[in-house]
């Protein structure tokens, strides 16, 4: 278990990070992830009595502290899109969500099952943990605060409500704020930033059918399953997904924004411990009737969200969820970073490698490229779009989860040590390259809006 007041010690180092290392590292191509990474190596490979960072010893208690955290992700990353839902609006999330992740499961699954020669359920179920792209990890390529891109309209209304700090300035600093969000707003709402913010919040809860398609072909070794693998795991645990997030939200956004009972009406009393209620409730819920969860939860934060879209709550909610969230993430990675310190590389080959190195830079590009292809994102955005398929705590989680329903023919330490090289490399190599390429996007799109403002016939990026 390790030595309490030590434990103690390292988790409120770790909370530090979390809270200093963004602004240290704004504008750096290094990430918070990254650096507490190579704090939990550092931390164990000292002599100190630490917690077994051991997934499989641990592996009821790795499944749940990973679920927690995709939640309360997931929850942050729908309340801060901005754009409505739409068919149009959304085109970019939906060919990634069609095209690209069955197409990742697929070429994983086939690098695992020729490379490394594993049986077909497990290479299945490795092509489904690592497919969907992650909401955690992913903070530097993602939407920012909810209310961006509202305020500015908001400011110019009679009686418009921002943040509350806004009311306190004076109108010089206030000037200069509603400057800076409008630029804010415009990079929180492109498309790179948006689509894998969408992508990210709905393909973790799109993941669950082939997760399961995997331990069904593991227990069952045959195709008698498939039939009610698609009416139960797909159509209707995908559809109480969706339905009980939006019952869900819209009852939890009238509650917020339009109980006739002031002391109800949550939104004036401004306490943003109230996204985490919103999360477990949406959550437990639809994991009572049998739904997915994950898609709940990001539905009824979308719900909420569109409920009062120009509501400074809606920024109030999202500052808290995401300070708990990267508190989580801060955490987890430590202890990802004593697995690898630890020794929980040692079952890797080279062939499993390669299959982590294949879908982070071969894989994933070229289905997320594809299915991009005539859709609203221009070229360069096209190709950052298809590169940041972070990878992170969700493939963490649903590997845990599957190990305990199921044996698949592989050792556990080689299917942990497959998924955790590749969450290592996604978060080195994405972790690197954020930064820099999202601010030379942004560059590149202001100069693409000031050339359009001259001459209304030039292109987008």
């Amino acid at each position: 278990m390790g030595n309490p007041d030590l434990i103690f010690a390292v988790a409120g180092v770790a909370a530090l990070l979390a809270a200093t290392m963004p602004q240290l590292l704004n504008r750096r191509p290094f990430s918070l992830p990254l650096a507490c990474l190579l704090f939990g190596v550092l931390l164990y490979v000292l002599p100190l009595d630490l917690p077994d960072a051991d997934p499989i010893a641990h592996r009821a208690m790795v499944e749940h502290a990973t679920e927690v955290c995709v939640l309360i992700s997931l929850m942050g990353a729908g309340l801060a899109i901005n754009r409505p839902f739409g068919r149009r609006s959304w085109s970019s999330t939906w060919r990634l969500l069609g095209w690209t992740l069955p197409l990742t499961v697929l070429g994983v699954a086939a690098a695992a099952y020729g490379l490394l020669g594993w049986p077909l359920a497990a290479a299945l179920l490795l092509g489904a943990v690592l497919a969907p792209t992650d909401p955690v990890l992913a903070s530097d390529v993602q939407v920012g605060e909810p209310v961006d891109s509202d305020e500015a309209e908001e400011s110019e209304k009679p009686g418009g409500q921002g943040k509350p700090r806004d009311a306190q300035k004076d109108d010089d600093d206030a000037e200069k704020d509603d400057d800076a969000k409008d630029g804010a707003a415009e990079k929180d709402d492109d498309e790179v930033r948006f689509t894998l913010t969408s992508e990210a919040g709905l393909n973790d809860g799109l993941a669950f059918p082939l997760v399961y398609a995997a331990i069904a072909l593991a227990v069952s070794g045959g195709a008698g399953w498939l039939g009610e693998w698609a009416l139960v795991d797909v159509l209707y645990r995908c559809g109480a997904g969706v339905v009980g997030g939006l019952l869900i939200g819209k009852l939890l956004g009238r509650l917020f924004f339009r109980a006739r009972a002031s002391d109800l009406r949550l939104a004036e009393h401004r306490d943003g411990f109230v996204a985490l209620a919103a999360t477990f409730l949406a959550y437990g819920l639809t994991e009572l009737v049998h739904g997915y969860g994950f898609i709940a939860v990001f539905v009824t934060a979308c719900t909420i969200r569109a409920a009062e879209r120009d509501h400074g709550y809606n920024g109030v909610l999202h500052g808290f969820i995401e300070q708990i969230e990267r508190l989580f993430t801060a955490w987890l990675i430590v202890l990802l970073g004593g697995f690898v310190a630890t020794g929980g590389l040692n079952a890797l080959t080279w062939r499993g490698a390669a299959v982590g190195l294949l879908l982070i830079l071969v894989i994933r590009p070229l289905t997320g490229w594809l299915a991009e292809l005539g859709g609203r994102a221009g070229p360069r955005e096209r190709i950052a779009t298809a590169f940041f398929g972070i990878r992170g705590i969700g493939s963490l989680f649903y590997l845990a989860y599957a190990l305990g329903q199921a044996d698949f023919g592989v050792p556990a330490a080689e299917l942990w040590a497959v998924v955790a090289f590749t969450v290592l490399a996604s978060l080195v190599v994405h972790g690197i390259s954020a930064t820099p390429v999202m601010t030379r996007l942004d560059r590149l799109r202001e100069r693409a809006g000031r050339a359009r403002d001259a001459d209304p016939a030039t292109q987008h990026l």
